[in-house]
C-alpha cells in the first residue's frame, strides 16, 4: 500500500508521520530501545513518536528528546483483559497512527495496535502474533545479537541491514530537580560522588556481593570520593546492609528516590558502578564513567550502549548461564570478581 502523507500542525513544526511504539516492561530495555527511536527520526522528518508504556519506564520515556508523548499502559505482567485491551486501541486509533512497531514478542503486546487499526504493524514473529502483526520479522539472531540492535532493525524496512555505529544515547538532565533532590536528602557535594547500584530486579545470580559493595565503598572513600547507594524500595535492606558493613562511609539511598529522582542523582556522579541492570543503562544513557559487572548474564547480549563504559566479567565455563538463581550453587561468577579488581578498574585520572 503507497503511503499517502497527511499533515497535522503541532507546535512550530508539521507533522506527517505518526508511530506508536509500544515499549518493553524492563528500564533497562527501554533505555535500549532510544536508538530506534533516532533512527525514525532521522528517517521522518517532522515524526511524532509516541510510546506506549508501563508506568514506571514513563519518567525515563519522559526524558527522551524523541518522544512526543509517553502514553502509561494499564497492564500488568500476564495480564490478558482482551475488552479493555480493545478499548484502549479504538482510542489510540483516533491518533490516526501510519505504524507501530511492537517491540515485547508476547502476543498481548501487539494486540493494542492491532485494535487501534494502525495499518503497518512491525515486530519479529512470536506467540502466533501473525494475525496481529502485518510485518511479521523474522529474528536473525546472529547477525543482531544484542538487543539494542535488535531494537533498531525494526526500524528499517524489511531487508534492510542495520548498519553501525547506532545512534548514541541520551537523556535530558532537569538541572533544577537535581539541585532539589541533592538537597533534600542532604548530600555532600564537596566531593566526587560515586553511585554504587547494588540491585537486579532479574534476580540474586545478577547481584555481586553486598560485602563487595561494603568494601568497595570503603575503599571509594579512601581516595576522596562521597559514596551513594541507589536503586529501588526493593533493594532498601541490602542498601542498609552495605551501608553497615561500610562503617557508614556511605549513604543508602535505595527507596528514598523516585526513578526520575535516580536520573539525576546518576547524572550528578562521577563514577558509577553497578550490576547488569536497569539503572546501569541509565548511567550509560546519561554518558556517566561506568564499572559494569557481568555475573549469570552476557554483555553480549545487553552491554551498555556507552564508550564511558568498562565491562568486567569471568568468563567462567559455567557463564553465562541466564539463571535467576545460581544452578551449581557456588555463585563463582560474582564471587571471584573480588573488589580489588573492581577497583583497580576504576579511572581515579577522571574523578
Amino acid at each position: 500500500m503507497p503511503f499517502r502523507p497527511y499533515i497535522i500542525h503541532h507546535s512550530s513544526f508539521i507533522i506527517v508521520f505518526k508511530i506508536l511504539i509500544v515499549a518493553p516492561s524492563w528500564i533497562g530495555d527501554t533505555v535500549l530501545a532510544q536508538p530506534l527511536f533516532k533512527l525514525l527520526h532521522a528517517r521522518h522528518t517532522g515524526l511524532a513518536l509516541d510510546v506506549l508504556g508501563v508506568p514506571w519506564t514513563l519518567p525515563l520515556l519522559e526524558r527522551m528528546p524523541e518522544v512526543r508523548r509517553a502514553i502509561a499502559s494499564p497492564f500488568l505482567h500476564g495480564d490478558l483483559k482482551l475488552l479493555e485491551r480493545r478499548s484502549l486501541g479504538r482510542d489510540l486509533g483516533k491518533e490516526g497512527y501510519d505504524q507501530a512497531i511492537v517491540l515485547p514478542n508476547t502476543f498481548k503486546s501487539a494486540l493494542v495496535p492491532f485494535f487501534a487499526g494502525i495499518r503497518l504493524r512491525t515486530g519479529y514473529i512470536g506467540e502466533l502474533r501473525h494475525w496481529v502483526l502485518n510485518d511479521a520479522r523474522r529474528l536473525d539472531a546472529e547477525s543482531l545479537p544484542q538487543i539494542v540492535q535488535r531494537y533498531a532493525a525494526l526500524g528499517l524496512p524489511r531487508g534492510e541491514p542495520l548498519r553501525p555505529p547506532l545512534p548514541a544515547l541520551g537523556l535530558r538532565v532537569d538541572e533544577a530537580a537535581r539541585r532539589a533532590t541533592i538537597a533534600r536528602l542532604g548530600l555532600d557535594r564537596g566531593r566526587p560522588a560515586a553511585v554504587l547500584c547494588p540491585g537486579a530486579e532479574y534476580g540474586p545470580a545478577k547481584r555481586w556481593p553486598a560485602r563487595y559493595f561494603a568494601e568497595l565503598a570503603q575503599g571509594l572513600t579512601a581516595h576522596g570520593c562521597a559514596v551513594w547507594l541507589v536503586g529501588a524500595q526493593g533493594e532498601r535492606q541490602v542498601g542498609a546492609e552495605i551501608e553497615q558493613a561500610a562503617g557508614g562511609v556511605c549513604r543508602n539511598l535505595c527507596g528514598d528516590t523516585t526513578l526520575a529522582e535516580a536520573i539525576d542523582l546518576i547524572s550528578a556522579s562521577a563514577l558509577v558502578v553497578s550490576n547488569d541492570s536497569g539503572l546501569m543503562h541509565v548511567a550509560a544513557a546519561l554518558g556517566r564513567p561506568l564499572v559494569a559487572l557481568y555475573g549469570s548474564s552476557s554483555p553480549a547480549y545487553t552491554p551498555p550502549h556507552s564508550s564511558n563504559a568498562k565491562i568486567l566479567k569471568l568468563d567462567l565455563p559455567c557463564s553465562p548461564c541466564f539463571k535467576r538463581v545460581c544452578p551449581l550453587g557456588h555463585f563463582n561468577c560474582m564471587m571471584q570478581l573480588t573488589p580489588d579488581r573492581v577497583l583497580a578498574a576504576v579511572d581515579f585520572d577522571r574523578i
